[in-house]
């Protein structure tokens, strides 16, 4: 009934920018957190940026300074801008929202995943 679609990976250059997306939609009552994680060949899956309903953010010590996490709540949007990228940031990032959906007894709140794209930084 939820689907976060992500988009906007890719390959580029040391120090060079992308911005990834991802949407949300399906029956959605509403979006609490929203964030990025990341997964590196050999690696486990790490938190790299995040966004609360409240509209603090944090990031991971790694990223701070280059990446910027925002949202577009009318749209059920979250973006995370990535500049001076590194080769180490080479890794499938996956898009994280907390969504709350209305069903017949009532509200259930449930965490969604993206499928992921690819970021690859060559050095």
């Amino acid at each position: 009934q939820v689907q976060l679609v992500e988009s906007g990976g890719g390959l580029v250059q040391a120090g060079g920018s992308l911005r990834l997306s991802c949407a949300a939609s399906g029956r959605i009552f509403s979006i609490n957190a929203m964030g990025w994680y990341r997964q590196a060949p050999g690696k486990e899956r790490e938190l790299v940026a995040a966004s609360s309903g409240g509209g603090s953010t944090n990031y991971t010590d790694s990223v701070k300074g280059r990446f910027t996490i925002s949202r577009d709540n009318a749209k059920n949007t979250v973006y995370l801008q990535m500049n001076s990228l590194k080769p180490e940031d080479t890794a499938v990032y996956y898009c994280n929202a907390d969504i709350v959906v209305r069903i017949a007894v009532g509200l259930v709140s449930s965490t969604y995943w993206g499928q992921g794209t690819q970021v690859t930084v060559s050095s």
